[in-house]
Parts: structure tokens; C-alpha cells; sequence
């Protein structure tokens, strides 16, 4: 233990050093993640130091900090259903919140990988504080702080200044420089479904001069949320998850600001919806934009069943229509989603040419569950590589598609509890 708190000493005068000397810093392999509870078993650590990123990059629900209240359908207090009068979730005190990031902080996999890697992060909803919570959360300065403390943050930091922990961090040397610019999509935004805004005008003004300034080989725009993905137009109006494309003005403005500047190399990272998926679109940027997906490192979609029934999680991925998500022979699964807990992996090889990067959704045992080989002259808006039909497929928007084909998970859920209420009535029919 001593090594450890030692080597963790170490690793934060080497993280100062890192920050320093960006500059001459190559970066071959990243690792990313987020939706980690604090209080559940984190074992996929070992899988991810195994990795051996050089850097780690947090991408929200870095911890579980708000107050989650038991379903509630009948009483005083109903947290659900149609007659709901209290919310589901409520947030916590500043000292919960400090508490729950010191457990996160000291898990002994998270130790080890911060005595050897470069950590660097934003928040999602529950570390920000309070499930889909935006602009109107009062205690978002405080927990800035705090978010920062966990990462630690210097304290001359200008996020320490600033409203919002949106920042970016340059590695490598010239011509092989990677750009990582992380969002905050929780400080400014507005209400869901108001199709305002996600970043505020600041970090807009701040976002435009990063994408615009010196050139880098390979940009990651790190966001909680999903961008290229809006599930939420497939899967409603039984459920809906926070995405880019609830804002679908703020989702062009984006894709806009990245084709005005004339960028190379750009793709996201995201996290929040408890499972991974690589999805594409071609028609924002001269060239595919890419999302890929991890989420998450402890909470996952497929563990709300037990393991004999998991299958259906995955029959209801692979049913629900998605216009953007990639599929291909590196999937586990007929879906090409993977809903048991995942970290993503970025390779860089430097020396191929032209320069090859392999990005991976992995398993906790460091496992591929999807991925995509993507040559660096794909990402170039003067090179563009990708066919015709290529472009179709990944061009129509969820929101376009023919009702029947946009609403069929509706229909099949509607259609099996009609189906059960008619049995139920037809027996009681019969009984009578």
C-alpha cells in the first residue's frame, strides 16, 4: 500500500509535468469511460490498466452523487406514473458529495491507473448533481469544485474561474499532434425537449476558436451526452434519453462549426446511456463523423434483468431502428450494441501510413464488443474515401423515418399489453 500512495504521489508531480510539456508528448493509446457508482464493485480496472492508456478521459457520471427514490406509483408521494407529484431524484449536500468522490478517488484499480496515466474529464447529470439537470441547478458552482478537486485540477486552473468545466489538452509533436476538447453540456443548457441551448453562448464563443485554431492530426470532442445518436426518436413514447439530437438546432450548429473550420480528424466520445455502440453520420462534415460510445463502467443496461433473461435487452437493441449505429463483423452482438459494463479504447498507429486508428468498445475482461478500423485519410474532407450507398445509410436522421418503421418498438410493446389484457379478460369471461 505504501508503493501505491507513493506511486500515486508520483503520478500527480508527473500529471503537472504532463500538462507542462504537452507538446512533445505522443499519444498512441487512450482509454475513456464513465457511469461509475461509487458504491458498486469496479473490477473493470484491472482490464482497463491492462490496456495501459496514456491518458483517461472521464465522460460523466464520474460518480452518483444525487438521491435516487424508490418507484413510488401510489401514495402521499408518487415518483411515477401518470398522477407523479414528487421527483424521482433529489440532490444531495455538498459533504455526501465530497464523500462519494473520495470513494471513487481511492478504488484500488483507479489508484493504480492514476499513478501511471494522464487523467483528465467533464461531468454528466449525476456528478453535475441531479439527474437531467441543466443551467437551472443551484448548486452547480460547488460542485464544479469539487468535480475538479477529483480530477485534480490545479488550483490557478482557469476552469477554476470559469462558469462550466469545459477544456482541451493538446499532446504530441507537430504533425502528430491529438486535440481533446471535453464539453460541458450540464452548466448552460437548457431545458430538454426546449430545443435551446446545450452550451451557452461562452463556451460556444470558446468552442469555435478551439476547432478554428492551430491544426492538430486527430481531434476528440469528448461530450456526456450522445451526439450523433437520438435514440430518444425510436424509442419514443415509451422512453427518452438526453442526446444532441433533442437539441437538433444546437446539433447543427455543431456539425456547421466543424465543417466552417475546415478540421480534419474530428470524431466524439460520449457516454451516459448504459451501453456502448459506435454510430456514423456522412452528411455533416465532407467526411464521417464518428461517435463512439462507452457507458458504462459500472452501471449497464442488460443488469436491470437477471442473466437468463439478458436476451432480451439485447432482442429490443436489435429491434429498435437506429439510421446512424455501425454495423459490422467486429460486433459481439446481431444489435451491435453491448450492454453489460465497457470501456473505450483508442490506438494510434503513428507508423502505418497513412496513419491508422483502431477504436474499440471493450469488455471488462479487455475484450472487443465493437469496433471500427478508421484510416486517418477517411477523416479528411479532400480525401474522401467512403461510397454512395455508404453515404445513404448514414445519412437519414431517426426523425425521418416512415412511422411504421420509427414507431415499431411502440407498436410491439402496445400490441404485446393489449394482447395480455385481452387473454386476461377473455379468462375471466371464461371463469365467469
Amino acid at each position: 500500500m505504501e508503493r501505491l500512495v507513493a506511486a500515486v504521489l508520483a503520478a500527480g508531480v508527473l500529471q503537472v509535468l504532463v500538462a507542462t510539456a504537452d507538446d512533445h508528448y505522443l499519444l498512441s493509446r487512450i482509454a475513456f469511460g464513465s457511469c461509475a457508482n461509487q458504491s458498486a464493485p469496479q473490477p473493470i480496472w484491472d482490464a482497463i490498466n491492462k490496456f495501459d492508456p496514456q491518458v483517461f478521459i472521464w465522460l460523466g457520471d464520474n460518480i452518483y452523487g444525487d438521491i435516487r427514490r424508490p418507484f413510488i406509483f401510489l401514495g402521499k408521494e408518487r415518483t411515477i406514473g401518470p398522477w407523479q407529484n414528487a421527483p424521482r431524484f433529489i440532490p444531495s449536500s455538498s459533504s455526501k458529495m465530497l464523500s462519494r468522490y473520495n470513494s471513487a478517488k481511492n478504488v484500488p484499480g483507479y489508484l493504480r491507473l492514476r499513478a501511471k496515466a494522464k487523467v483528465v474529464g467533464t461531468w454528466d447529470d449525476h456528478d453535475y448533481g441531479l439527474n437531467d439537470a441543466g443551467k437551472e441547478f443551484s448548486a452547480k458552482s460547488t460542485n464544479q469544485r469539487l468535480l475538479l478537486d477529483f480530477l485534480d485540477e490545479p488550483q490557478d486552473s482557469p476552469r477554476r474561474k470559469q462558469a462550466g468545466v469545459y477544456t482541451s489538452y493538446t499532446f504530441g509533436p507537430p504533425g502528430k499532434q491529438v486535440k481533446i476538447i471535453l464539453l460541458d453540456t450540464r452548466y448552460h443548457r437548457d431545458p430538454l425537449s426546449s430545443d435551446g441551448s446545450v452550451l451557452g453562448d461562452s463556451q460556444w464563443s470558446w468552442l469555435g476558436k478551439e476547432l478554428r485554431g492551430t491544426p492538430s492530426a486527430i481531434t476528440i470532442i469528448g461530450s456526456s451526452i450522445q451526439v450523433i445518436s437520438n435514440l430518444s426518436g425510436t424509442t419514443g413514447p415509451l422512453f427518452y434519453m438526453e442526446s444532441w439530437g433533442r437539441f437538433p438546432k444546437e446539433r447543427d450548429r455543431l456539425f456547421k462549426l466543424i465543417n466552417d473550420s475546415k478540421r480534419d480528424g474530428v470524431f466524439f466520445i460520449s457516454g451516459d446511456v448504459h451501453f456502448g455502440e459506435i454510430t456514423r453520420y456522412d452528411c455533416a462534415a465532407g467526411y464521417p463523423l464518428y461517435d463512439i460510445t462507452s457507458s458504462g463502467l459500472t452501471q449497464a443496461v442488460e443488469k436491470v434483468l437477471p442473466s437468463p433473461l439478458r436476451f432480451i435487452v439485447r432482442f429490443l437493441a436489435w429491434f429498435t431502428p437506429s439510421t446512424m449505429r455501425v454495423k459490422n463483423q467486429n460486433c459481439r452482438y446481431r444489435s451491435c450494441t453491448y450492454g453489460e459494463p465497457n470501456f473505450g479504447a483508442i490506438q494510434i498507429d503513428w507508423d502505418a501510413s497513412p496513419v491508422n486508428l483502431k477504436i474499440q468498445v471493450r469488455d471488462i475482461n479487455g475484450l472487443p464488443v465493437t469496433g471500427v478500423d478508421i484510416s486517418l485519410s477517411e477523416l479528411q474532407a479532400w480525401n474522401r474515401t467512403i461510397k454512395a450507398g455508404q453515404d445513404q445509410r448514414h445519412c437519414t436522421l431517426e426523425v425521418k423515418l416512415p412511422w411504421i418503421v420509427r414507431y415499431r418498438l411502440a407498436i410491439l410493446v402496445y400490441s404485446v399489453l393489449a394482447c395480455k389484457q385481452f387473454l386476461m379478460l377473455l379468462c375471466c369471461f371464461l371463469l365467469w
